[in-house]
């Protein structure tokens, strides 16, 4: 039976610049007819990632349970190697191994493009190298002609076309994943490998404000100390864009989907789960923040867990936009119009399903799910659903 875990946040922040378009101002997005302060997906997923490092040094994860994004996936199999293989000579031989796979380093000795890797797979190519050491080797061939008598260029499927097959084989079967818990949240795709694709499990919305945003200018200026104290004015000036919005966050989570890309791992998956959730809540974008310091915790989430049923991202509850008089609460009125929405939905389209909310807004939210005091007993309550 189909599992979904679905997670609604509410989020008033200060004046802030949490996620910046090419210009530097703060993204946005027109809904419902107006402009809405945004903040992208990517953006909240880094945040996330992130927060699952802090997890590694608290003891919650073992390095080797999370993935590194990066170009230098060389430098990572060497270093895997150092102290047992010459460093220069490890890094040669990763990037001929990794060719055998359509891999080829591009120039400054990157990746092509950033590869999302299990430890474990680095881990992992780090044995097969060195396994195999002697094996991979560069392989002078003849080489084609083009029609001006120049040679060609080795292409991927050359390199690969001359890879001893146990090597090859036996570094295709590395790229599996990993058992990396972000790796089967978020997905990746490899573009030279697509068998070894990873599906995500989970969805993330562009987070949204619940209500109409105009964008603003802070005029900043700024002294040099040691300026002659018989000179005035500014040394330096400029602008910051900015804004302030009380964002709709939306994410699904397949819990099916979770473990099998954990590789059936169930137990790893819960803990996954549980931390997810955890650092959706509580992970922010810096974007800005050593200059306007919006550290301001939702006050409104709601954690849904449904069974066979489609996910429903709860947004149109704001596609009015939220107008609140100067003595109302931004927050207060959106959950209680994503309350409203929510119930509106179920009666056209019942779930089967709990949903477990906690409600520092002090919204009058109807039948929408139990309240509860904390987080833990939030998350505590959603665990517990999923593993009935």
């Amino acid at each position: 039976m189909k599992q979904l875990i679905e997670i609604h946040v509410l989020q008033n922040f200060a004046p802030s610049n949490l996620n910046r378009d090419d210009t530097g101002a703060p993204k946005d997005a027109f809904f419902g007819g107006t402009r809405r302060g945004r903040v992208s997906s990517q953006c909240n997923k880094r945040a996330v990632r992130q927060y699952f490092d802090e997890k590694i040094r608290e003891g919650v994860f073992s390095p080797d349970q999370l993935a590194v994004r990066t170009k230098r996936v060389y430098q990572a199999v060497a270093d895997a190697l150092d102290g047992k293989r010459d460093l220069a000579e490890a890094r040669a031989k990763t990037e001929r191994a990794l060719s055998y796979v359509k891999l080829k380093a591009a120039e400054g000795g990157k990746t092509q493009y950033l590869l999302f890797l299990g430890r474990r797979e680095i881990a992992a190519l780090a044995r097969t190298i060195d396994q195999h050491w002697d094996s991979i080797i560069e392989v002078e061939e003849p080489q084609a002609e083009d029609g001006a008598g120049k040679k060609k260029a080795k292409t991927k499927k050359d390199a690969a076309g001359s890879a001893p097959k146990e090597v090859k084989d036996q570094i295709e079967a590395i790229f599996n994943g990993g058992k990396a818990v972000d790796v089967a949240l978020f997905g990746r795709m490899l573009a030279d490998m697509p068998e070894n694709n990873q599906n995500a499990a989970c969805q993330v919305a562009h987070a949204i404000s619940t209500h109409a945003v105009e964008r603003e200018f802070d005029f900043y200026t700024a002294v040099d100390d040691l300026k002659p104290q018989d000179t005035a004015g500014a040394d330096m000036m400029g602008t910051v864009e900015f804004n302030s919005a009380c964002y709709y966050r939306y994410a699904a989570v397949d819990w099916e989907k979770l473990v099998a890309n954990l590789q059936g791992d169930a137990d790893l998956a819960a803990k996954g789960l549980r931390v997810f959730l955890q650092g959706f809540v509580l992970a922010e974008p810096t974007g800005k923040q050593n200059s306007f310091a919006a550290h301001n915790p939702p006050e409104f989430v709601a954690v849904t867990v449904c069974r066979d049923a489609a996910p429903r991202n709860l947004a149109n509850a704001f596609e009015t936009p939220i107008r609140a008089k100067p003595d109302e609460s931004l927050t207060h009125k959106s959950a209680e119009a994503l309350a409203t929405k929510a119930s509106i939905l179920d009666k056209a389209y019942p779930r089967k399903g709990k949903t477990f909310v906690l409600n520092l807004a002090q919204a009058q939210i109807g039948g929408l799910g139990s309240e509860h005091e904390s987080l833990d007993a939030v998350l505590d309550g959603a665990l517990a659903a999923v593993q009935e």
